[in-house]
């Protein structure tokens, strides 16, 4: 074998090496989150039925809805449970390739990635889901009331929950930005008005069609806009000031 197709070779077994040592992890922690899915969907459903009548509860309207949301929820939980792990394996593949100052910089950005993942989820949890049923289950009656699916229910709170994790990853997307000279602190703070309009605009694309839902997104972006600014004051490039031309 010549010396180009050998380390083509070696990267390909040790890609599958990293691919099947993920795959092997997801499965197991599906089969653990498996045991405890009733629980974690109970947990996840807390949200909902506090904001519902008191007696209320979910349903599921065909025969095997209840098992496959169980299993999607384990799956999901799976996921999360070994992603630290399968994170390590992409890291341990790609690690190889990248020089020191590049690696110096990965660990902080990957650490602050999901704090504030995290953080957008909490947020979600606690706070907009909460009020966001409060105001949609608002329109309730005597005649009219609210019998959501497991199936419906999932759905709607994993995409919600996904979405404001993926939306408080701004101010990390926006200070890498800065510190690769993609942008600044002051062309950020200039075009303040215009990153305002756009976010309302992917607030009423992400959320549900009602304002208080929209607001919920909307009101926390433009705070990690701001936040956005400070860090990049402190973490973007520097530029480089000429020396005074000697005389």
């Amino acid at each position: 074998m010549d010396e180009q197709k050998q380390p083509l070779t070696s990267h390909l077994k040790e890609l599958r090496k990293r691919l099947i040592l993920s795959f092997i992890a997801v499965v197991t922690g599906f089969i653990v989150c498996y045991a405890f899915s009733q629980d974690l969907f109970d947990i996840l459903s807390k949200p909902l039925l506090k904001m519902m009548p008191s007696g209320s509860s979910l349903i599921f309207t065909s025969v095997a809805e209840a098992f496959f949301t169980y299993m999607k929820v384990a799956f999901i939980a799976g996921i999360i449970l070994t992603s630290p792990f399968v994170l390590f394996q992409v890291w341990a593949f790609v690690a190889p390739g990248l020089y020191r100052n590049e690696k110096r910089y990965v660990i902080p950005f990957v650490a602050a990635g999901s704090f504030f993942f995290v953080l957008g989820i909490l947020f979600a949890y606690f706070v907009a889901i909460p009020v966001g049923f409060k105001f949609l289950l608002g329109y309730a009656t005597d005649f009219i009331k609210p019998m959501p699916s497991m199936k419906e229910y999932l759905s709607f709170s994993i995409k919600f929950l996904l979405a404001f994790g993926l939306v408080f990853e701004f101010p990390v997307v926006l200070v890498l930005l800065a510190r690769i000279g993609v942008v600044d602190a002051k062309t950020m703070a200039r075009h303040r008005k215009y990153a305002i309009l756009l976010i309302f605009i992917f607030a009423a694309v992400m959320t549900p069609p009602d304002i208080i839902s929209q607001l919920l997104m909307a009101i926390p972006l433009m705070g990690l806009y701001e936040l956005s600014i400070i860090l990049s004051r402190i973490f973007g490039k520097k530029k480089k000031v000429d020396p005074p031309p000697s005389e």
